[in-house]
């Protein structure tokens, strides 16, 4: 009899975390969730999060709080998520950098594909070519030419080693032959600033963050990186109607820490689903040259893969590592 009550007690116990994960579902959520960024205020993730943020509460019915925790192009904030709790109160939004920084450093604190439960794809957007208005040029041609005549002279502002300016920039000395230097700075906001500033005369910036700008004439537009011109610049040309081959499209992605319950990740997705694919929010992003994206966990899992894969031959042809 004995025997058989310790027996019941040890699957009691076994079941334990089961039942623990299903009642944390059941209530999920009672509290406020971070939404990680692992870069600062004024990029384009900061931008993006804070557009998905209020509608994603409310419609889960608690406070979403946008926490920027940047620094190393984005691996100290991503690392904290990879090692919070498992239990959807700390999410994260990331972008390319989150699979590149896994070839341009020899070590990175996660694991990109196996420390993440993907969530669902949020937005894509190109990046855009701009120029402080003091620099003699208004096409990616003079601008070509210019760097051809001044090697090593001409400087463009990156958001930090590895991330989306930087990728950007380097596919374009690549691809045009010329060698504009990169500066990094902690994050894309302080870059924008110091291009609009002078500090910097390039820049490549994400759409997003920039549109402002160049509506206000604070910086001039020489091409968007994507393959098509944009509806929110028609009159913008792509930088590869100039330089052929040129295309950098930047995704943006919300994970939660490995281990979240697949209950949990389904309703995070379709509730991002719900509040993104509206008319308004349609309208809203491509104001600003954002395209909305949604997918499946299993969909964004399978781009990371192929993200790492792809990112992997570029850094790798271009020689791009950090240490």
């Amino acid at each position: 009899m004995r025997f058989i009550v310790l027996i019941a007690l040890l699957v009691g116990i076994a079941f334990m975390p089961v039942r623990f994960a299903a009642a944390q579902s059941e209530n999920y959520p009672n509290r406020t969730v971070r939404l990680i960024v692992p870069f600062p205020p004024g990029g384009s993730v900061d931008l993006i999060a804070r557009l998905v943020s209020p509608r994603l509460g409310e419609s889960l019915g608690q406070q979403i709080v946008v926490d920027n925790r940047s620094g190393a192009s984005g691996n100290i904030g991503t690392e904290l998520v990879a090692r919070a709790a498992p239990d959807g109160y700390t999410l994260l939004l990331n972008t390319v950098p989150l699979v590149v920084n896994t070839h341009l450093y020899s070590h990175v604190p996660y694991d990109v594909l196996n420390d993440f439960a993907a969530i669902s794809l949020v937005s894509s957007s190109p990046s855009v070519l701009t120029v402080h208005p003091s620099l003699p040029v208004h096409s990616v041609r003079e601008l070509l030419h210019l760097a051809k005549s001044r090697p090593g002279a001409l400087n463009y502002a990156s958001a930090g080693a590895g991330t989306n300016p930087h990728i950007a920039g380097e596919l374009f000395n690549y691809l045009g032959k010329v060698n504009i230097v990169v500066v990094h700075f902690k994050g894309g906001g302080p870059g924008l600033i110091a291009t609009m500033s002078g500090e910097i005369l390039v820049t490549f910036s994400n759409i997003a963050e920039t549109s402002v700008y160049v509506k206000a004439k604070r910086l001039r537009a020489l091409g968007v990186s994507s393959a098509k011109r944009v509806a929110a610049f028609p009159e913008i040309p792509t930088i590869a109607e100039t330089l052929p081959g040129y295309e950098f499209t930047t995704w943006h992605g919300m994970l939660a820490p490995k281990g979240t319950s697949s209950a949990i990740v389904a309703l995070l997705n379709e509730r991002l689903k719900k509040v993104l694919n509206t008319p308004e929010q349609a309208q809203y992003f491509g104001q600003r040259g954002l395209d909305i994206v949604t997918s499946t966990p299993e969909e964004f899992s399978t781009h990371l893969k192929k993200e790492l894969e792809k990112w992997g031959k570029v850094v790798k042809e271009r020689g791009m590592r950090l240490d």
